[in-house]
């Protein structure tokens, strides 16, 4: 299940993520999405996790909890919708 991960801090990195996601489960992958031109954190990103009740359990638990001072949102990531 892909999970999303918003309002982080601009100092999170993806180890960050797949720590605090860990303790759920098993993280296949985690990604911070940055500006394509600066480099900086857009303050989301995304985690992957291969157990649909471990994936359902960490949303739950961990939104609304904070991460380094900011209280993070978490839900199942939707679909991008393309803006043509």
């Amino acid at each position: 299940m892909n999970i999303y991960v918003g309002n982080l801090d601009f100092k999170v990195e993806e180890t960050d993520l797949e720590g605090l996601f860990e303790k759920f489960g098993t993280v296949s992958s985690s990604k911070i999405i940055t500006d394509k031109y600066s480099g900086r954190s857009k303050g989301f990103g995304f985690v992957t996790m291969e157990n649909q009740d471990e994936a359902n359990k960490a949303i739950k638990e961990l939104n609304g909890t904070t991460l380094k001072d900011r209280e993070i949102v978490v839900n199942e990531a939707r679909p991008r919708k393309d803006n043509y």
